[in-house]
């Protein structure tokens, strides 16, 4: 009995032994077929979606009430073509944001499996509000395609009163004025402060019958309608505007735009037009020679013309004569003479009593407080018929008394 319990003690204890064992080689296989299965189940999380919206510069500055441009690139990640939906998914209050592709707002993209095609396919807009305060706001985008997978952007703009590297279109003289039938040439600068060179279109939007005209400062031989701006450097301009020979007087805004595909620069060009001013004086006739006769009046009429396409007021009449001669007007003063009328006037030139026969020169000048003009006048005093008369009864008498007198002592 003591032989076989010892045998048995020993059989247990080696019994045991391989027990522990298998137990450890057991949970040793178990804890490897674990990570074994975690590791597949990582590997499946981890699995790329099937495509990706991306933009170069997510982060930008800018001022309150000017409209940001970013251009979106979309990657397929697994070679295939995806229709995408696209929306905001957060945007702050008062801000408008909007995609646009081709020119035109757009809510979805078709994202093929060649990734250089989807580059810049398409641009999110995004309006400030004027109210805007300074600081720093996020916007998220979503893309959603078809499949139901889905990416995230989020844009950055930091706000701010001043901005660097804002791009800008200025003149120095944004106001002028002339009168109708003046051409008016503004010096202006395209600056273009982004990283990047710039296509800028231009554009003017003007009355009917207005044209306006773009001339590169460093090549005026050439008129353009867009230009190119290398990054951070800027471009002079001559902008010319035309009015009609039509127009009227008045003030006139022109707004000048030049847009790229990452700026919409914009502003305004002030023209006063002061209207034409011509006064003009003659005779009805067309002659500037009458006759007259010392100490008596004589009459020529005047013809007064407002030529220009204004009115005028106080328009005024006046004279230089010969010493002691005498002009006098029916009306020496036109209250009002209306754009393209004439009005007739009558002037009374009334020479001296000692003017010796001959020929005067008397100025006549209409005057307005824009404009005037003389006319010279030739006059041509002439004696009068009565003292021609009486001389030629004088010189009668003296021949009749010449005759006697030699018949008297020519006898002698």
């Amino acid at each position: 009995m003591k032989c076989v319990k010892s045998l048995n003690r020993k059989t247990v204890m080696k019994a045991a032994s391989v027990l522990v064992a298998a137990t450890v080689l057991f949970s040793s296989v178990s804890v490897y077929a674990a990570e074994e299965d975690d590791e597949a189940t990582t590997t499946t999380v981890i699995a790329e979606s099937g495509f990706e919206m991306t933009t170069s510069y997510p982060g930008m500055s800018a001022t309150a009430g000017n409209t940001v441009s970013f251009d979106l690139d979309f990657v397929s990640s697994d070679g295939a073509g995806h229709d995408v939906t696209l929306t905001t998914e957060s945007l702050p209050d008062g801000w408008e944001g909007y995609f646009k592709g081709d020119s035109t707002e757009i809510s979805s993209v078709h994202i093929t499996g060649n990734t250089e095609n989807n580059s810049g396919l398409v641009s999110y807009n995004l309006t400030i509000p004027d109210d805007a305060e300074d600081g720093e706001y996020e916007v998220e985008l979503l893309a959603v395609s078809d499949d139901g997978e889905e990416d995230t952007l989020t844009l950055t703009l930091n706000v701010s009163a001043e901005v660097r590297g804002e791009s800008s279109l200025t003149s120095e003289y944004p106001e002028q004025q002339g009168a109708t039938g003046t051409s008016f040439s503004f010096d202006a600068t395209l600056v273009n402060n982004r990283g990047t060179a710039q296509t800028y279109s231009l554009a003017a939007e003007t009355p009917s019958g207005w044209t306006v005209s773009f001339v590169p400062s460093d090549d005026t031989s050439m008129t353009i309608a867009s230009i190119d701006v290398e990054e951070e450097s800027s471009q002079g301009l001559t902008i010319t505007v035309t009015p009609p020979e039509t127009v009227e007087q008045g003030d006139y805004t022109i707004p000048i735009t030049a847009t790229s595909s990452n700026d919409s620069l914009s502003m305004e060009l002030s023209i006063t037009i002061t209207g034409t001013y011509d006064i003009s004086l003659s005779t009805s006739d067309g002659l500037l020679s009458f006759d007259a006769y010392e100490n008596k009046a004589s009459s020529v009429t005047l013809v007064v013309t407002n030529n220009g396409n204004v009115d005028l007021t106080n328009v005024e009449l006046s004279s230089s004569a010969p010493t002691d001669w005498e002009v006098t007007f029916s009306e020496s003063t036109i209250e009002t003479l209306e754009a393209g009328s004439s009005v007739e006037v009558t002037a009374y030139v009334t020479p001296c009593t000692d003017s010796i026969t001959g020929d005067y020169e008397t100025d006549i000048t209409v005057t307005a407080d824009e404009t005037t003009d003389t006319a010279a006048f030739r006059v041509s005093v002439k004696t009068s018929s009565t003292w021609g008369f009486a001389a030629i009864g004088i010189i009668v008498v003296l021949v009749i008394i010449l005759a006697l007198i030699f018949k008297k002592f020519g006898r002698r």
